[in-house]
C-alpha cells in the first residue's frame, strides 16, 4: 500500500510529468500552434515540436538520434536514404482513417514511387510545392523566364538564394542543361561547383527559413529569389504588402512532396499514427493553405495543381558529397579548394 506522503507527492506532480510525450520533427508552418494544442487536448499528451530548415539537419537528427523522435516530415526523395539505413518503420494506413479524405492521386500510395517497399507503407503524403522564382515587379519589366536570371549580372547583390547543397547542385545542373539534375556525373561536378561559386558571387544573402527569406527580400530591396519553399514564401511576402510575382522557369521547377514517416526507434507509435491522422484533418489542412500558402492533399483547386513542368525530386547521386562541397562554396573557397579531397 502506498504511503500517504507518496500519494501526495504523486498527485502534486504537474500533469505534463505523467503525460505521454510525442516527439515531432517538422518544417516551418507544418504544425500550426492551434493544431498542436487541439491534438494535445484531444489525446491528453504533450507534443515536443522541433522545427528543421534543411534536409541535412533533418538527416543529422534522425540518423544520429533516432530514438529521440517519433514522427517526422520528409520529402519522398530524401525518404529513400532513411529506408536504406533502416531508420524508419512501416506505417499502418488502417490506423490513419483521414487518408480516406485525401484526393485519389495522394491516397493511391502505390502510384507514388518510393512510399511502398516490400508491400509495406513507409510514409503518408502531406503537402507539396514547386521551387519557382519570386521577383519584384518594380525591378522586372517582364517576368524572368529562366533560372539563368539568378546569375544575371544586372541583379548582382539583389538575389536571394537557399542555403542548401542538395537542391543548389540540382539547380546548377538545370542551369548547365545536364541530363538530370539529380544524377551529376563525376566529370560534370567541377562545372556544377563552378556554377555555384558564380551564384555565390551574385547573391546578396542565403536563407534557411521562409520567414528569414521574406525579411531578407524586403529589408534589402531584393529583385529575385529562388523559392525553396515555393508558395509559402509568396504568401509571406504578399501578406507583408510586397509587389511580387511568382513564375515557374522554362527549365521546369524542382518540386517536392513531403510526407509523414515514423522513426525506427520511436516509442509512441500509436500516438504517431494519431498525429498523422490529425494533421490530415480539415483544420490542419485548411491552415496549410490559408496560413502558409502551401497545398494540402485534401483540396483540389487551380492554385494547388503544379504549374508548368514540375521536376519532382529524386534521390541525388551523393547527398553527403553535395553538402560537403556546398559548405566549402558557401564559405568562399576557390574551385580548387572546393574540389580538394
Amino acid at each position: 500500500m502506498l504511503s500517504v506522503a507518496l500519494l501526495l507527492a504523486l498527485t502534486a506532480l504537474p500533469a505534463s510529468a505523467t503525460q505521454p510525450v510525442l516527439r515531432v520533427l517538422a518544417w516551418p508552418g507544418y504544425a500550426d500552434p492551434e493544431v498542436v494544442l487541439s491534438f494535445e487536448q484531444q489525446h491528453h499528451v504533450r507534443v515536443e515540436l522541433t522545427v528543421v530548415t534543411s534536409d541535412a539537419t533533418l538527416w543529422d537528427k534522425v540518423s544520429a538520434h533516432n530514438q529521440d523522435y517519433d514522427v517526422f516530415a520528409v520529402n519522398v526523395a530524401e525518404l529513400q536514404r532513411y529506408l536504406a539505413r533502416n531508420l524508419v518503420q512501416p506505417l499502418q494506413p488502417a490506423n490513419i482513417p483521414n487518408t480516406q479524405l485525401q484526393l485519389a492521386r495522394f491516397s493511391d500510395l502505390s502510384a507514388i514511387p518510393g512510399l511502398i517497399h516490400n508491400g509495406k507503407t513507409y510514409a503518408i503524403p502531406y503537402t507539396y510545392s514547386q521551387m519557382g522564382l519570386i521577383y519584384d515587379r518594380k525591378q522586372f519589366r517582364t517576368p524572368p523566364r529562366s533560372i539563368d536570371a539568378l546569375w544575371d549580372p544586372r541583379y548582382r547583390g539583389k538575389v536571394i538564394a537557399y542555403d542548401g547543397g542538395t537542391h543548389n547542385f540540382s539547380l546548377a545542373a538545370q542551369a548547365l542543361h545536364l541530363a538530370s539534375p539529380f544524377h551529376i556525373a563525376p566529370g560534370d561536378l567541377p562545372r556544377a561547383a563552378e556554377k555555384l561559386i558564380a551564384l555565390r558571387r551574385n547573391v546578396l544573402g542565403f536563407y534557411t527559413q521562409p520567414d528569414e527569406s521574406a525579411q531578407l527580400f524586403l529589408r534589402h530591396g531584393a529583385a529575385l529569389m529562388f523559392a525553396n519553399y515555393g508558395k509559402q514564401q509568396v504568401h509571406l511576402l504578399k501578406q507583408a504588402g510586397a509587389d511580387i510575382g511568382y513564375v515557374i522557369p522554362q527549365e521546369g521547377a524542382l518540386a517536392w512532396l513531403d510526407c509523414w514517416a515514423l522513426t525506427r526507434n520511436g516509442r509512441e507509435t500509436r500516438l504517431a499514427h494519431a498525429w498523422i491522422d490529425h494533421l490530415l484533418g480539415p483544420q490542419a489542412s485548411r491552415y496549410l493553405v490559408e496560413r502558409q500558402g502551401l497545398s494540402n492533399t485534401l483540396s483540389d483547386d487551380r492554385d494547388s495543381r503544379p504549374n508548368g513542368r514540375p521536376v519532382w525530386l529524386e534521390p541525388p547521386e551523393d547527398t553527403a558529397l553535395r553538402e560537403r562541397l556546398w559548405a566549402r562554396i558557401r564559405s568562399g573557397d576557390r574551385l580548387s579548394r572546393v574540389l580538394a579531397p
